[in-house]
Formats: structure tokens, sequence, C-alpha cells
């Protein structure tokens, strides 16, 4: 087990600097038992909504997209941002699904391929590290996954101690129990015991424990060590997985891709560079599903500028 402390419900956050919290979070509960066709409406309205607002991240994503995709036409990345961006406002109410809808609901919406990869590797007691992207859906993709076959969380919370309780409320159901991000012991235990461990690491992190190596077109992509430390301390398995929205008419498939067994081990920076493939093509089963609006790029190597700017 983790050391993590799960947050509780306490009279204190019913105090007045916590009452936009439950509102919104009230209002996502609410909007979850909406039909799902409606849902997706109110979700693309949010999310131009959203941008027109917050016209940083516009610039964001498409900066990201021109320079992931150097050969794609202004008017594919054009098309693509805008499907982005309709699918950044349905996030928050995939994310009211994932925390607050019954199995059955879930069930409902969600086909499963390559489960059979998990399954093998649970009969020979084997941990597994889940290669996770930060898709839009990721939350409901987490909350299908556990369903079949619970895992570890790894854990971030949320300064916002009113909001941390439902984020983590929401992530327990399907999930063993948490482990914070920076418990690495913790991790490397589940992973001995044969658990398998959420992990994300296609997001810039920063310089500390990290490596530069190619995302997409970008040569030098601030990439997390984590990952190699994890299995090479661990020995084991390695399996991405990816959740798709297919249609507009809310089905889902949650895609388990066979183990990494070409894994680069004791080198991180080849390991790095490989799991970033797997992160490519993650994010290639649905480009427009992924969390685009993040600086994935803003660390660079000494001395080179910010390609923000």
């Amino acid at each position: 087990m983790s050391n993590f402390t799960a947050p509780t419900f306490t009279k204190s956050l019913l105090h007045p600097r916590y009452w936009l919290t439950l509102l919104m979070v009230g209002v996502v509960y609410l909007i979850s038992w909406l039909p799902y066709f409606i849902q997706f409406r109110m979700g693309q309205a949010l999310g131009r909504l959203a941008m027109r607002i917050i016209k940083k991240r516009k610039k964001i994503i498409a900066r990201n997209l021109e320079l992931c995709f150097p050969d794609m036409s202004q008017d594919e990345r054009d098309v693509l941002m805008k499907k982005n961006i309709d699918n950044t406002g349905l996030a928050m109410f995939e994310t009211g699904m994932a925390w607050f809808w019954p199995d059955i609901r879930v069930e409902r919406h969600v086909t499963y391929e390559g489960m059979e990869h998990i399954h093998q590797l649970e009969a020979e007691g084997k941990g597994v590290l889940l290669v996770a992207v930060h898709s839009l859906n990721l939350e409901l993709g987490a909350r299908a996954f556990g369903m079949k076959t619970p895992g570890v969380g790894v854990y971030r919370p949320n300064k916002n101690p009113c909001f941390d309780y439902f984020q983590f409320t929401g992530r327990i159901r399907s999930n063993k129990y948490m482990i914070d991000r920076k418990d690495v012991k913790g991790m490397l235990r589940a992973l001995r015991k044969g658990e398998r461990v959420w992990y994300a690491p296609d997001h810039d992190y920063g310089k500390r424990r990290s490596t530069f190596a190619p995302l997409f077109a970008v040569e030098n992509a601030c990439t997390t060590t984590g990952t190699s430390l994890l299995v090479d301390a661990s020995h084991c398995a390695v399996v991405p997985f990816a959740m798709v929205r297919n249609t507009d008419s809310g089905r889902y498939t949650l895609k388990v891709f066979p183990p990494l067994d070409a894994f680069p081990h004791n080198d991180p920076d080849a390991a790095a560079a490989y799991v970033n493939k797997a992160v490519e093509r993650s994010i290639m089963e649905a480009p427009d599903q992924y969390m685009w609006l993040h600086r994935r790029f803003k660390t660079r190597p000494e001395g080179e500028s910010s390609l923000y700017d």
C-alpha cells in the first residue's frame, strides 16, 4: 500500500471560499445525468467559449500543431485545432462521466480492445507500467480500464482541498489505491508486487530527472527519465494504451497495445526516445482528442530560445 493520505470531506470544506468549487462540481454532477448527445453539444459550446476568453491557450494549441506537424497544410491544422477546441470543452463533462456515472452506464459506452495483454501479464504475476497520454478523456479511460482490471493511480494532489476531495473520490472508484506522484518507492513496491501502475510520461515536467528526445517533428522535447528508472528497478512490463471517442454518438474504444518488448534498459536517453514513439502512436489514434493546450516544449536545452515567443 501507499503512504498517501486520502482526503476526506470535513466541515471546513463548506467555508465560503469553497462555494464556487462546490457549485462547479455540483453542476458537473447534474450535467453528467443528461443524455450524452446533450453533453456533447454543451461541451463543444463550452470549448469554443473558453478559447475566446483564454486566447493564449488557443495560440498554444496552434503552435504545438505547427511544431509537431510541419508537413501538414495550414488548412488541415486549422481543422484539427477546431476539433480539438470542441473536445477541450467536452473534457469537463467526460470527467463528470468518469467520476459520477454508474458502472453500467460506462460499460454501455465503452468497447475494449487488447485486454488479453493485461490478463496474460496478470496471470504471470508481472507488474505493469501503464503508459498513458494526456488525452482529453483520460479520466474516463482510467475509469473504464479500472472497471475491468483495477490498478494503482499516480496522484497529484490539488492545491484546492475541496476540489482535491472530489478528484480523489472520483479516481479511487476504479483504482485499488493512489500513490503520490513523488513517491517513487511506492510505485516500485507496487510494480514489484505485480500491480498495474498508471503513468503519463508525455508532458514536459521540467529539467529535473529528464532528458531531451525527439517527439514528432521536435528534435529536443524535454522528456522524463522516470520511465527508465521505474522499469529498470522493477523489471516490469511496459504497456501503452489509448482511449478514443469514435463518433459524436458517444461510443469509446479503450485500446491496449502489446507490451513494449524492445524497451532499452539501463539507457535513459534511448528509453526516452523509445517511449516517445509509443506516445506518438497513442496520440495519433485520435490527435484531435489530445491535450494540445499544454506547453509541451516549454523547457529547452541550454542556449535555445523559447518555442512559444
